[in-house]
């Protein structure tokens, strides 16, 4: 992918960060934990792959607390690759891969066989249950004995309706209150996007690819821990929660 010269790839970084912290103003909360337990249980210098790393959020995040660690970054969306590309350039501890997680071969096209850790966050909730559960299989068959996926994402227990309602009502009034300050959404993001010389391409490839969102599920911590059980880790818990979403780890 051609990459255009000049463009302030750390800008569009920012601008993606506050973008999701819209939506999740406890989002680096996530990550920080995210780290701890991938250097508690694999160590300072893994091999990392970022799965839907979108625009390189948690393989940033990770050079930065572990810098001998290494990335691969995999993702089909055009328009973030881009700017993780722009970001990345150069790094060679960086791999960036375009591969499809519905494609069952997707794990072909990856520089490695196996990982330290599989890390995800606020992606995966664009799939469906059962294709996640085959994910979650696959997934198991990459992480090395002793390895660890951690996946940070929605996750809604729906046995608690009224908590459930609460949230959402206080979530979405501080975002009009983001909104009113200027916090750009989901898609006024996009707008500013299309409308850049270097990404107005990518972004149209990404409208045509996914649509303007697709309507995955969001199940329950419980029920992740258990589907990463019975597809092949030896435990899987939470390790961190807000009151909308949730961080589960899985050890192989």
């Amino acid at each position: 992918m051609a990459i255009g010269t000049g463009t302030d790839w750390n800008a569009w970084q920012r601008s993606w960060d506050r973008q999701q912290e819209f939506y999740m103003p406890d989002r680096e909360d996530r990550f920080r934990v995210m780290l701890d337990m991938t250097e508690a249980l694999v160590g300072p210098a893994p091999r990392v792959l970022d799965l839907a790393c979108g625009t390189g959020t948690i393989t940033a995040r990770l050079l930065d607390r572990l810098p001998g660690a290494t990335s691969t970054g995999v993702d089909l969306d055009p328009a973030l690759l881009a700017i993780a590309e722009g970001t990345f350039a150069g790094d060679d501890r960086v791999t960036l891969v375009t591969a499809d997680l519905t494609d069952p071969k997707w794990r072909t096209a990856l520089p490695y066989d196996t990982y330290d850790a599989v890390l995800t966050a606020t992606a995966l909730h664009w799939l469906h249950s059962e294709p996640l559960a085959a994910l979650y299989g696959q997934i198991a068959e990459l992480v090395r004995d002793g390895g660890v996926f951690m996946n940070a994402d929605h996750m809604t227990d729906e046995s608690t309706p009224r908590i459930n309602a609460a949230e959402r009502a206080q979530r979405h009034a501080r975002m009009d209150l983001a909104g009113k300050d200027g916090a750009l959404d989901w898609a006024e993001w996009w707008e500013v996007a299309a409308q850049d010389p270097v990404l107005a391409g990518p972004t149209a490839r990404r409208f045509e690819i996914y649509g303007e969102h697709a309507d995955g599920d969001t199940p329950s911590a419980d029920w992740h821990a258990r589907t990463l059980r019975e597809q092949g880790f030896a435990e899987a818990r939470p390790v961190w929660c807000s009151p909308s979403d949730t961080l589960v780890l899985a050890v192989k």
